[in-house]
């Protein structure tokens, strides 16, 4: 049998890598396109072509790719290394900007037009560390321990009746908060939207005493106010004269206020079912007015209505306003790890569109494409550098650097430990 001759129309393939790209022609292949009008991508676009033709042999055999095929792997390989130097940034900057300021982005990852954040690329700015984390655990602290916090205190009152002993607190602030009140931790609005059956917890229970200051500094039982402000009873003209900072005085009333409190109170109280109960019996005309401060339980990320605590701000990864990384900010490292990673991810179409056609007639024979070793081989070499820039980021973690900047100390002046110390000679 006598081997056909074959007439083909044309001996080169309908589709195959050129040598070298076209500016022109990168913005329209590109499928999100969110680098387009950066001429420096265009340009690093159209040298990945020649890049991945001479890595991939295409001078020796045809490659069966499109320049659009390079150009779309270039894009993938920039947001990619943009993805991941944002997740490293997050873990470093997350604690200390929770609650601040977050934004609204488009399908590509920027921020929409217009948001108050647009424009500033937070991703590449160095945060101010102000342990925003640790301050909000001790807002919470400050809550329980009574020294402020975020939590709206509230205040309600009764009138104490003789011989009565037990008083409702859930009928006594629910009234006494749903009137409005000059007192300045009232709500004119509590008792119809915010209590109900919702539970309290109070904070404080407390009547009127006389007034402290008053006693300290008064004419009458009061000490005289020289000095320490200790009792010398008369002081004749040679008296010493101690000269002490205001703060003391401060601390010695304060102390003087709470022996009031402690030491001239009669009363205790407990509470038990909503119902508090008055040591001893109430009797006679003082006191004749009782008040308790309480909180009231709220969902966590429900914010007041005087000020705002940060509880529509950032709360995690998700809500940081990072765009994507501009391409003008990439140095020559960043650079060269797309020019690999793209070239991994041209490798990994070539072999998708190999492993079309297991292999392919020629006359008395077929010739076998090698598919699978170019996929085993893009896989491989991406999830290697994946690994590679997630590692040497985080050795250059804020943490990461602390511990190596604490190491240089030590290790210096374990040095400067053995150099002997001149002597100075004038």
């Amino acid at each position: 049998m006598a081997v056909p001759k074959l007439t083909p129309s044309s001996k080169t393939s309908v589709i195959a890598l050129p040598a070298t790209g076209t500016y022109g022609d990168v913005s329209s292949a590109l499928p999100f396109g969110i680098y387009s009008s950066n001429t420096d991508f265009l340009s690093g676009a159209v040298d990945q072509v020649a890049y991945a033709y001479k890595k991939l042999g295409g001078d020796v055999l045809d490659i069966e790719l499109k320049s659009d095929n390079v150009y779309a792997a270039y894009e993938e390989a920039v947001l990619e290394y943009s993805y991941i130097v944002n997740v490293h940034q997050s873990k470093n900057v997350l604690a200390n900007v929770l609650g601040n300021t977050t934004g609204t982005f488009d399908h590509d990852g920027s921020l929409k037009s217009g948001d108050g954040l647009s424009g500033s690329n937070i991703a590449l700015k160095y945060p101010k560390f102000n342990f925003e984390y640790g301050h909000r655990v001790a807002e919470a602290l400050s809550t329980e321990a009574g020294l402020g916090g975020t939590s709206q205190i509230y205040s309600a009152s009764f009138e104490t009746t003789t011989d009565v002993q037990d008083y409702d607190l859930q009928t006594i602030i629910s009234s006494s908060a749903a009137q409005t009140s000059s007192y300045p931790y009232s709500d004119s609005n509590l008792g119809s939207k915010k209590i109900g059956d919702k539970k309290v917890t109070i904070r404080n229970v407390f009547y009127k005493t006389p007034n402290a200051v008053w006693r300290f500094y008064g004419y009458y039982g009061g000490l005289n106010v020289i000095g320490n402000l200790s009792n010398y009873g008369q002081w004749a003209d040679d008296s010493t004269w101690e000269v002490i900072p205001a703060w003391q005085n401060k601390l010695q009333a304060s102390a003087f206020e709470d022996s009031i409190y402690t030491r001239n109170s009669h009363f205790s109280y407990e509470i038990m079912n909503n119902k508090l109960r008055i040591y001893p019996v109430p009797r006679g005309a003082s006191p004749s007015k009782f008040w308790v401060r309480f909180t009231v339980k709220e969902d966590a990320w429900d914010d007041t209505s005087d000020r705002q605590t940060g509880v529509n701000g950032v709360n995690n990864m998700n809500t940081l306003p990072f765009e994507n990384v501009p391409y003008e900010n990439i140095n020559s490292i960043g650079k060269q790890w797309i020019r690999r990673f793209s070239l991994a991810l041209i490798k990994e179409t070539l072999g998708q569109i190999r492993g079309k056609f297991g292999a392919i007639p020629i006359p008395g024979e077929s010739v076998t494409l090698n598919s699978e070793q170019l996929l085993g081989q893009a896989k491989a070499e991406q999830d290697a550098l994946r690994e590679e820039l997630k590692t040497v980021l985080d050795e250059m973690r804020y943490s990461a650097l602390a511990e190596d900047t604490a190491k240089i100390v030590d290790n210096t002046d374990t040095v400067l430990n053995k150099v002997p110390m001149g002597i100075f000679v004038g």
